[in-house]
């Protein structure tokens, strides 16, 4: 299983806190029973810990009018909204919710040239809440696609997140597929589409990064 190099440095730190931890109940209670059971329990922790951070090998060819999930998880949410930050107009917003369990790579829905970037601080609601998209912290991120399309993806902070990280750089050209960032611990991704995008998930679909075609282009 190949790890995402977002998540080295938080294994090692986990695994030195198991190897004390187990170290201290072995030098000062010798109980056999009960070394053997936190023994199994660092075990389990260690695993999860390592799932958490995989980074599994999706390749896949461009498909410029094919907009692909950007994330792993469900889809909580399809409407139209007003998008405030960058457009100021209305937009089809699509929502994917990525539990603990899911992969928490992101990664760009399509190719282009990142024309907008900004970090925002801010709270940290459950990713499902509705203000969670405008008051938690989060990154925005804008494309230019092909034919002069713009679509927005916003990586969103949830209640268990901490860390946003965010390899956009505004200019540069990106790849579709190729990784955008990283959310650390339960989290939300959103795209905002044009209004003349064929939106092709329904609510509750469950979808893969560069496996599931989110939307196509017109």
């Amino acid at each position: 299983m190949r790890i995402h190099k977002e998540g080295h440095r938080f294994i090692i730190v986990v695994l030195l806190i198991l190897i004390l931890f187990n170290s201290l109940i072995f030098v000062f209670t010798g109980i056999v029973w009960l070394v053997y059971a936190c023994s199994v329990l660092s075990l389990v922790v260690f695993s999860l810990v390592l799932y958490f951070f995989r980074n599994p090998s999706r390749e896949l060819e461009e498909e410029h009018n094919t907009i692909f999930a950007p994330a792993d998880g469900k889809v909580v949410v399809i409407e139209e909204v007003m998008e405030e930050e960058y457009f100021k107009d209305r937009r089809i917003q699509v929502s994917i919710f990525m539990s603990p369990l899911n992969v928490h790579v992101n990664r760009y829905p399509v190719s282009g040239t990142v024309k907008y970037f900004k970090y925002h601080e801010g709270d940290y609601l459950v990713a499902w809440h509705p203000k969670s998209s405008s008051h938690n912290e989060r990154t925005t991120v804008v494309l230019e696609a092909k034919r002069g399309v713009e679509l927005l993806v916003r990586q969103i902070a949830g209640a268990m997140a901490r860390r946003i990280v965010c390899y956009a750089v505004e200019g540069e050209e990106v790849v579709q597929g190729e990784q955008m960032g990283f959310i650390k611990f339960g989290s939300r991704v959103d795209i905002y589409l044009p209004l003349t995008a064929k939106i092709k998930v329904k609510h509750n679909d469950t979808v893969q990064g560069n496996r599931s075609i989110v939307a196509i282009l017109e």
